[in-house]
């Protein structure tokens, strides 16, 4: 419910143009799987967010441009989620933004 009334308003964000490229549930893999040794197959560590896009922003100098953006929409912030955000964080220098 939450994730769906977020996902109406950045669609009228979209129509208005102030954020381009909206995704949703963008996977992101935060580890390769690989196969140990003892030949276990261990599988990747994915991140699926909520949303992913581009909106204006400005830098110091006042030049507009497009920053990247991925949303969770949270009502709990489990042991697992606060993981993988610093995996994030970590692997693409990517702050998750929670709504």
């Amino acid at each position: 419910k939450k994730e769906a009334k977020r996902y109406e308003e950045l669609m009228v964000l979209v129509r208005a143009g102030r954020i381009r490229k909206l995704k949703l549930q963008q996977d992101f893999t935060l580890q390769e799987g690989y196969t140990t040794p003892d030949g276990e197959r261990v599988r990747p560590i994915k991140y699926r967010a909520d949303f992913t896009y581009e909106r204006m922003a400005m830098d110091g100098n006042g030049t507009a441009h497009w920053v990247f953006e991925v949303e969770d929409v949270k009502g709990v912030r489990t042991e697992k989620y606060k993981l993988k955000k610093k995996m994030m964080l970590e692997r693409f220098g990517i702050t998750i933004k929670e709504v």
